[in-house]
């Protein structure tokens, strides 16, 4: 690929030796090019004046100017695609579902200890997830092109048989089950706080990391009506409650006499995520039936994909969030394609749907 077409990123880190490692990671790939680095805010505001980058990796916590505060002003002045390089602690949690908030595309979160050796085992998820802003503000085009086949990429049948022989009854007891990714954080509050305090039962699997999906989900119950947990193992699924998958452990949802409760399953990555919307989906398709609803949000990649188009099979009404306002039309695309949605739509639209659905079903 000629350096015309490259795309050109800018890194801003405190640690010289963070801005090291990214420039090498970023620099390994061909369609790529650190073009500078900056190691304060202040610098990152020049050389984004003398540069042009298409994308900027920014340091959560700096000095001077904390990145927060930096992003907001850039996405005042000059909006451009950022990628939030975050430390994987509840502070950096905080601070970067912060910036998502404020604009950033999406985060990687960087290893706690030994970062020389461990920072490089995320050269993947860096190099894909810079390709997918750059084309969230040039093209919007599906993000599923820029995933990188290196690792192995399991199914949910690594976690959950396929098993569509299951009867079931119609039943008061609605499950709401929604899975998102890059842009999620964000379309996720959309949704809850426009929903009552009465909503069926939600559980949601958004791809985050261990540290992130705790402060997530006190963040959200603070910005909604309904009741808002980080999902515990037993848990059971009650009306007003929304359960959210911790990061690094698959939700499962069984059935328990006439209850549906949570189930935590330490299985391996699947779709490379865990949590993954696949597995999820699955177990609501297997073990709930025609008495959920699945939504699909903004996504990198296609997890979810035939997860929700399992659960149209079984009778569930299911939702896709559009292209036009999603960050990346990646897993709501994918499962369109894959024949798994009954209706496409704007993501401030979804939450009248899905009440409208629970009203209908309810009946």
């Amino acid at each position: 690929m000629s350096d015309k077409k490259r795309i050109r990123v800018l890194i801003c880190d405190d640690s010289a030796l963070i801005r090291q490692i990214l420039t090498k990671i970023i620099s390994s790939d061909n369609n790529l090019e650190v073009v500078g680095s900056a190691h304060d805010p202040y610098m990152a505001r020049e050389l984004i004046k003398e540069l042009n980058p298409d994308v900027l990796t920014l340091d959560v916590e700096m000095p001077k100017m904390d990145g927060v505060t930096f992003l907001r002003n850039l996405m005042r002045l000059r909006p451009m695609p950022v990628v939030m390089i975050s430390s994987l602690t509840e502070k950096g949690a905080n601070i970067t579902l912060q910036a998502l908030e404020f604009g950033a595309v999406d985060f990687v979160a960087k290893p706690k200890l030994d970062v020389h050796n461990t920072l490089g085992q995320y050269a993947e998820e860096i190099i894909a997830k810079i390709k997918m802003a750059a084309k969230v503000n040039i093209s919007k085009l599906s993000a599923d092109a820029t995933n990188l086949k290196v690792t192995p990429k399991l199914s949910a049948d690594a976690i959950l048989e396929k098993n569509s022989g299951k009867q079931f009854l119609k039943t008061t007891d609605k499950i709401i089950a929604l899975g998102a990714s890059t842009g999620g954080t964000e379309a996720i509050k959309e949704v809850l706080q426009r929903l009552p305090a009465g909503t069926p039962g939600i559980v949601i699997t958004q791809h985050i990391p261990e540290a992130f999906s705790g402060p997530f989900a006190r963040r959200m119950n603070n910005c909604s009506d309904m009741t808002v947990f980080e999902a515990s193992d037993g848990q059971q699924i009650l009306p007003g409650h929304v359960y959210i998958a911790p990061g690094n452990k698959h939700l499962v949802i069984e059935r328990s006499g006439a209850r549906y409760i949570c189930k935590l399953h330490d299985g391996p990555p699947v779709n490379r995520h865990k949590p993954s919307v696949d597995v999820m989906f699955r177990s609501v398709a297997q073990n709930v039936g025609f008495n959920a609803i699945g939504v699909i949000l903004t996504g990198m990649g296609d997890d979810g994909a035939r997860g929700m188009k399992e659960m149209k099979d079984q009778g569930a009404p299911t939702i896709a969030q559009d292209e036009k306002s999603s960050v990346v039309w990646g897993m709501p695309g994918e499962a369109v394609k894959c024949g798994g949605v009954d209706s496409i739509l704007d993501l401030y639209d979804i939450p009248a749907k899905i009440l409208n659905l629970v009203k209908y079903h309810g009946n």
